[in-house]
């Protein structure tokens, strides 16, 4: 694989765990999420090079395949003086407008460094190029719309879970789509028990659509990513169709899921069709 472009992709199977990928000479990629895995940030570490190129096109699929609108790719600490990086980047902006599901990739580095006027200068469809992260966070904030995401937090108690439930109850009503209310109330009963039992701290649900997709977010404050083979946290005294078979429910029923660190903890996400 060349370092100037994505490389071909694979199939991938769930779950998408995204997790820092640094070596010990400081080159590799850093992700993080907000609470509802909205907006995801990477970061690029070290000179531009196959091995960057391989970790930051790894990085970048699995984002994709999340529900994330928007992803900032922080790169100021990317070795690339002369802007050899270019083409992959403008390859990268054009795969993550063209999915299914369409979601804007934005840059961050210094304005005099020459990757930066490369970028500013691509001919068609230009990427957005910001100067500060904080910039881009705020210009992406503001175009992501809300209407179509419901939020809520919720402590970390058992009646919880019963509450996320409702949540999807309300958003499936308010969304027209009645025929996912069930699987994701599968799916929210699992995550929102874990976040009860296993983190045991508040936590906060998002609800958000897509066209014919819903999106579920569990964000708590424990870093430790989850996996499918822990055993369900559901309550004992819930009734036969309430009890969870842990993760590995979520994993027959969410066509995919994963997680990734926030600055705080993790998101637990999955998409439901």
């Amino acid at each position: 694989m060349t370092a100037d472009r994505p490389a071909r992709a694979q199939p991938m199977e769930p779950p998408y765990l995204l997790s820092a990928v640094i070596s010990r000479r400081g080159v590799g990629v850093a992700v993080t999420g907000d609470a509802g895995n909205t907006m995801v940030e990477i970061a690029a570490h070290g000179r531009w090079s196959p091995l960057l190129c391989q970790h930051l096109t790894a990085t970048l699929r699995l984002c994709l395949a999340g529900p994330s609108a928007a992803i900032i790719v922080d790169l100021h600490d990317l070795g690339d003086p002369y802007g050899a990086s270019l083409p992959f980047w403008v390859a990268s902006a054009q795969q993550a407008r063209s999915g299914s599901a369409p979601v804007h990739l934005a840059f961050c580095l210094p304005g005099a460094a020459a990757l930066s006027r490369r970028l500013r200068g691509v001919q068609g469809s230009q990427p957005s190029v910001f100067t500060m992260v904080p910039e881009a966070r705020r210009a992406i904030a503001a175009r992501i719309s809300r209407a179509d995401r419901i939020q809520a937090r919720l402590e970390p108690r058992p009646a919880s879970v019963k509450a996320a439930r409702d949540l999807v109850t309300e958003a499936c009503r308010a969304w027209h789509l009645p025929e996912l209310r069930h699987d994701t109330w599968l799916v929210v009963s699992e995550l929102a028990a874990n976040a009860v039992q296993h983190a045991r701290t508040d936590f906060i649900i998002t609800l958000s659509r897509s066209g014919t997709r819903l999106h579920v977010a569990v964000h708590d404050c424990v870093s430790r990513f989850p996996r499918p083979g822990e055993p369900s946290p559901t309550s004992p005294q819930a009734s036969l169709d309430e009890r969870g078979r842990g993760l590995r429910l979520v994993h027959t029923i969410a066509s995919a899921w994963g997680a990734i660190p926030t600055r705080d903890g993790k998101v637990v996400w999955a998409t439901v069709t």
